[in-house]
């Protein structure tokens, strides 16, 4: 059956630039030949909701009328991968205004810095001012991605766990799913962690949307942890009874 805007599936995929040169993968192997590989990735492929915006427009497209298992690839002008380069997001800051990402280091070309809520990156230091792109590192590059279709997720603990897994990395949350709920524990480390904290809102809003299930609650699971007796035992006495009778 030809995959449809709407449905959830696994692709594996690689990215190049016109040389050649692989810029994102979903294989460790590769990811590690190419210098580009991130210890806290998640490698083996990735889960994505089609039309949904989980990868690049050309991309994201390129999947409708597929079929499961699929294999090619394409070339993506800049328009519809990382966007087309924008001078106008090219701007001239003063330094105090990222002085306390500096700290004690000088800034320099190719430094990241974050500017009201923006990343960029510095391309040029002119006295107490720099010039800093906040389009983004690929704008304005054309790019080719070779993909897979590996399946499509039916079940709806599947798809969760594998929209889960897209966001935060975490590929095995318990879960309980039933017509008109979805609760998903936790993990209580959770808590502090700020990619959860910003897309724990749009996961919510994609699942309730693309299972057609009404309710989703998520839940912080605390383990009890039972006092330890010969920890008791060598508590010193209150004043009570550290006092002599008469």
């Amino acid at each position: 059956m030809a995959i449809e805007k709407g449905d959830f599936i696994r692709i594996a995929y690689t990215g190049r630039f016109e040389d050649g040169q692989v810029f994102d993968t979903t294989s460790e192997e590769l990811a590690k030949e190419n210098g580009i590989f991130n210890p806290r990735g998640m490698y083996g492929g990735d889960v994505v909701i089609v039309g949904s915006g989980h990868t690049i427009k050309g991309l994201d497209e390129d999947f409708i009328g597929k079929e499961v298992g699929y294999t090619g690839s394409l070339e993506i002008p800049p328009e519809k991968a990382f966007g087309v380069h924008n001078p106008a997001l090219v701007e001239s800051i003063s330094i105090t205004k990222v002085a306390a990402q500096l700290k004690d280091t000088r800034p320099y070309p190719g430094m990241e810095v974050e500017v009201d809520g923006k990343k960029g990156v510095v391309q040029k230091i002119i006295g107490r001012r720099l010039r800093v792109d906040f389009n983004h590192s690929l704008s304005g590059r054309t790019v080719t991605y070779e993909y897979t279709i590996e399946k499509k997720l039916d079940e709806p603990v599947e798809k969760a766990k594998g929209l889960l897994s897209l966001y935060t990395g975490a590929s095995n949350m318990d879960m309980e799913i039933t017509d008109d709920m979805i609760r998903i524990i936790i993990p209580i480390e959770f808590s502090f962690n700020q990619r959860w904290l910003i897309s724990k809102g749009r996961i919510a809003h994609e699942l309730i949307e693309n299972l057609g299930i009404p309710n989703l609650e998520f839940v912080e699971k605390y383990p009890y942890v039972t006092k330890n007796p010969e920890a008791d035992a060598e508590e010193p006495a209150t004043s009570e009874e550290g006092e002599s009778e008469e």
